[in-house]
This record gives C-alpha cells, structure tokens and sequence, in this order.
C-alpha cells in the first residue's frame, strides 16, 4: 500500500495517537494511521470521528511509507523498527526536522507558552503534580499533561490561554522530540527501565538527555551524575541533593535543630511540614522548589502546596492500618529504582520491619541492588507473577523470600506475617502486564483487598 504523497501518518491509535490526530485534523493536515494491530481497541469509534480518514491495520512492512510528509509515532512505537529503516534518519526539506517524529515534535510547533518538563526512571508524576500545583497556587495558568493524564497535544486545544505547560516526558516521548526548548528541564534520576526497547543503559540515559536539547535551565539530581547534561557543563545545572546544599543548590540541611528544606544556606520550611512521608519524598520536594524557583513561582505559594499535598494515588500511598500493620500502596514503583527508593525511603520512617510484595514483568532488570537494602530493612518479601522466580533468585541469599500464586495470596501471606509496627508495600519493581491492565488496576486491586481484610479484623490503628 502507497502512502499518497502529501499525507502525515499517524502509526499507532493508542491515547497519544489519537490525539495527534485530533490535532492535525484541527489543523486541516491531512493524515491516514497505521496500527500493527489487526483490530486495536477503539477502532470503530475512531472511524467515526474521523469518517474518510485512511486506516491500515497490520504490518508496517505492507506500507510504503516513502511519499509521505511526515510520520508521526505514537510514544510506544520503536523508531528503529525495521520498517522505519531509511526514513529515521531523513530529514523534511520544509521543516528540517527529521521525517519520523513523535507527538512532542508537534507540540513544540503549536506551543505559544514555556514549557516545564520532567523525565526520571522515577517519581516524574510526582514533581509534576507539585509544579502543577505550585503554578496554579502562584496564580499561574497552567496546564499539566504529556505522559501523565492529558495528552499534551489535547492540552493545546483544553487550554489556549494557558500561560505555562508542565509536561511529564517518557524516554519514549523524548526519542522522537528534536528539539523541546524547554524554560526548565528536569531530570530527576536515573534506573533500569525500558531496556526491553532501549537495549542498554547508555542509549535509555541518551533518550533521557534529549530533554536538554534548546532548554533555558537544566535541573538535575547532584547525587545522580548520569541525569547531568551530557552536552553543556554540569555547573550550569541547577542541583538538589540530599546532603547539605552548597551555593545555589537544593539540599537536607539541620538549621536551629531541624531539618530544613535549603536553598543554599536559606531555610526554606522544615523537612518535617511536608505532606508527603519518606526521604524519597523531600528529594521530590527539592526538585520541584528547584524548577518552580526558576521558572519565577512564588516561594510562599510552593510551600503552602508542599504542606498540604500528601501524594499521588498508587506511590507511596498509605490504604489502611490494621492491628498496627501499616499498608502501603507503591504499585506506580514498576522498576528497580522506584521500589528501592520506596524500600529505603519508608524503611528508615517506621519502627517495625518492611514486609514486601513484589513481581510481575521484570523487562530485563538486574533486581540484585534491592537484595542489601530489603536486607537491611524487610521481614520477608512476597513474590507474585511471571518473573517472581528471577526475582527470588536475586533476592533470596540475603533476605526471606516466599512464592505466593498471585496478588491476592500475597496479600493474605503478608497478613500472616507482619508484626504491630510493621509496613506492608506493593512496590512490584516490575510492569503489571502479565496479570493486570496497568499499574493502575494492580493497585486498585490491592486497596480491594486490603479494605476487605480491615473489615474483617479487629481493628487497630497505628500509631502516629
């Protein structure tokens, strides 16, 4: 099949292609899609939103792609696909941008305002909805999205007079963006993630990197050095840390026998205030003061935000405390690196031990860094879905390792075997595709069960 020359195609009818598509048709550009699915999810709506437009549903390799304008991928499709092979690296004689671009691409195109945008293997969501919040508090019109909630090309249309966007950015968005111009880019941290599609860490962390490309300010994690720019000196970066900060970074510091969150040697509120329980949470703080201070916010308003904001549904979230068994919900943690620092972040903040419940899709991790600290701070860790075996290989020389046949048995083992004082955390270090929808409906599916066994104990709160 020939594509006809003049034509953008749109591969892919996931959330982000669909509204690639909205945005080109609001355009007047005219496109056709692709999926590789022979029946994708929603097929018939979208004809029906879209009557007369072209769909092909198959292998790519049945396209000729050659004679069209642009193409634009949706987030999970691979650039390096065979099919795109010769096209990836040719550019567009009009735009001089390349031919195979992602939505970003086109986002950046329409954008009539900064952008704020945040990558990490971790806790993006996070620093995005305090930014978003910051913005918003500070009297800002703000409109948040990209990989978190609103697709940002939807963005465009739900709110043209925003006058800030803070965007949530995927290594898979980033691949597929030449260049983003940012006013801020963040990148929090870096961990094993992806690299059934990245192939090794170094091409993930240069996925990453593209989020620098044309930006005013860099923030970057001081005590990460692979999220410092690649291309510019890393002393022209914005840093927070942990440790206590020195000139112009963000940092943990004791001030009048406290810990403060610091800018520099100024004290900005106490450690203590925050919303948000766990070490993992205050470095989260620190790097949304680091990218609100520099997009000009107002310290008052982030703080207020900052007191007030107890965290995201399925990271970090507390669901119930039974018979002085604390339970916490982490299903969002779907790496290595977010469940380590779930492990240690709660692991130093309760009196008992950890109890783990981990598992799922590994997408070819190494979990052996989570063996020495579940050693340091687990009971035992419950191991649940299709890669629990490779898990428990990692895991089971330093720490008690059990199989349970699913998340609902892990649940029950888990009931048997924490102590008062004690924390029992999802936080799977692994995708949920093998079981569950998305990460989502793994821990909908968790806070179920553990409403179910509340009602069912004699209840015991924990302590404060």
């Amino acid at each position: 099949m020939r594509i006809p020359r003049g034509t953008t195609l749109v591969v892919g009818l996931g959330l982000s292609g669909l509204a690639v598509c909205r945005h080109l048709e609001r355009l007047g550009v005219p496109f056709m899609v692709a999926d590789t699915r022979r029946a994708p999810p929603g097929l018939e709506a979208f004809r029906r939103a879209h009557p007369g437009v072209e769909i092909h549903c198959g292998p790519l390799d049945a396209l000729d792609m050659r004679p069209a304008q642009e193409i634009v991928l949706s987030p999970g499709v691979d650039p390096h696909a065979p099919a795109f092979a010769g096209l990836a690296e040719a550019y567009h004689p009009a735009t001089g941008e390349p031919r195979v671009i992602g939505e970003m691409a086109l986002f950046c195109r329409a954008a009539r305002a900064p952008i704020a945008a945040v990558t990490g293997s971790n806790a993006k969501s996070t620093v995005v909805t305090l930014l978003g919040e910051m913005a918003a508090e500070s009297g800002v019109r703000v409109a948040v999205g990209g990989n978190l909630g609103t697709p940002a090309l939807d963005l465009l249309a739900a709110a043209p007079e925003a006058e800030l966007y803070v965007l949530e950015l995927s290594s898979f968005q980033l691949e597929t963006t030449p260049q983003l111009n940012a006013a801020c880019a963040a990148f929090l941290n870096l961990s094993e993630d992806h690299l059934d599609r990245h192939g090794d860490m170094a091409a993930y962390r240069a996925a990453k990197q593209r989020i620098f490309r044309g930006a005013r300010c860099a923030v970057v994690n001081g005590d990460d050095a692979a999220t410092w720019p690649a291309t510019q000196p890393a002393s022209q970066a914005v840093r927070f840390t942990t440790r206590a900060p020195a000139c112009g970074e963000w940092g943990l510091a004791q001030h009048r026998g406290e810990v403060c969150l610091m800018h520099g040697d100024t004290p900005w509120m106490a450690a203590a205030e925050l919303g948000m329980a766990g070490r993992h949470n205050r470095q989260n703080a620190l790097a949304a003061l680091a990218v609100g201070h520099a997009l000009g916010l107002e310290a008052a308003a982030m703080c207020r935000v900052l007191r007030r904001f107890t965290g995201l549904a399925h990271r970090s979230e507390t669901v119930a405390c039974i018979n002085g068994v604390r339970w916490v919900n982490d299903s969002k943690g779907t790496n290595v690196g977010a469940t380590l620092a779930a492990i240690n972040g709660l692991g130093q903040s309760i009196d008992g031990r950890l109890v783990l419940l981990a598992g799922g899709v590994g997408k070819g991790a190494d979990f052996t860094p989570l063996a020495a600290p579940l050693a340091q701070y687990a009971r035992s860790v419950l191991l649940f879905g299709r890669d629990a075996d490779a898990m428990a290989r990692a895991l089971g020389k330093q720490v008690a390792v059990h199989r349970c046949d699913d998340l609902a048995d892990a649940v029950r083992q888990a009931a048997a075997v924490a102590r008062p004082g004690d924390c029992v955390l999802l936080s799977p270090a692994c995708a949920s595709l093998d079981q569950f929808d998305d990460y989502q409906a793994r821990g909908e599916a968790f806070c179920r069960q553990v409403n179910a066994l509340e009602r069912g104990a004699d209840y015991g709160g924990c302590a404060p």
